[in-house]
């Protein structure tokens, strides 16, 4: 009995967190333009709404066809997930993100922690929901830290749980701090 408690604490302790990483994913995109969530900001083309679409099609895979629930509608092709066409709208794609997240959740729900899957592109192909829940959650927190970098270029929006109401004056400060300590470093290439 005490191994079935621990096995719901653990499912219901990574999808609470999978839950706030999503909703953090989101609020990046917040208040800017269509041209700022799309743009490139890095040399191999990394913008927030392509993570946002990135992480749509792969949480609706992961959580659909690995344990044989298939997600109920179109799933960008692989090398089409990162980025969005002009034609596809920021609206469309949230709604594709919550649609994967309501999906994701039902299979989360209906699930006992150690439920069987297949994964045919992993080395290791036979899989439990918690490996797929680590997997997932550990992705989501990578591509926030980039859109947290992604953010904090475009207007020097910080969303910081560990400083919260910090405002640019801190961070200029902070930044400046920092600065004057890379130049006085010694160089011991």
């Amino acid at each position: 009995m005490l191994g079935v408690v621990i096995d719901e604490f653990a499912k219901e302790y990574l999808h609470g967190d999978l839950k706030e990483i999503r909703e953090a994913m989101l609020r990046k995109l917040d208040g800017l333009s269509e041209y700022d969530i799309r743009r490139p900001l890095t040399s191999t083309g990394t913008n927030l709404l392509g993570l946002v679409k990135h992480l749509a099609a792969w949480e609706a895979r992961y959580f659909g066809e690995v344990f044989g629930r298939p997600f109920p509608g179109a799933i960008p092709e692989r090398g089409t997930d990162l980025w969005a066409t002009e034609h596809e709208t920021r609206e469309e794609i949230i709604s594709l993100y919550r649609h994967a997240w309501e999906h994701a959740d039902a299979t989360i729900a209906a699930l006992a922690v150690d439920s069987p899957g297949h994964v045919p592109w992993w080395p290791r192909p036979d899989v439990k929901l918690f490996n797929v829940l680590v997997h997932i959650l550990t992705e989501t927190n990578r591509h926030a830290g980039h859109a947290d970098i992604l953010r904090e270029q475009l207007d020097g929006q910080v969303e910081s749980p560990s400083r919260p109401g910090q405002d640019a004056t801190f961070w200029a400060d902070r930044r400046a701090e920092i600065e004057r300590a890379a130049k006085a470093a010694p160089d011991r290439v």
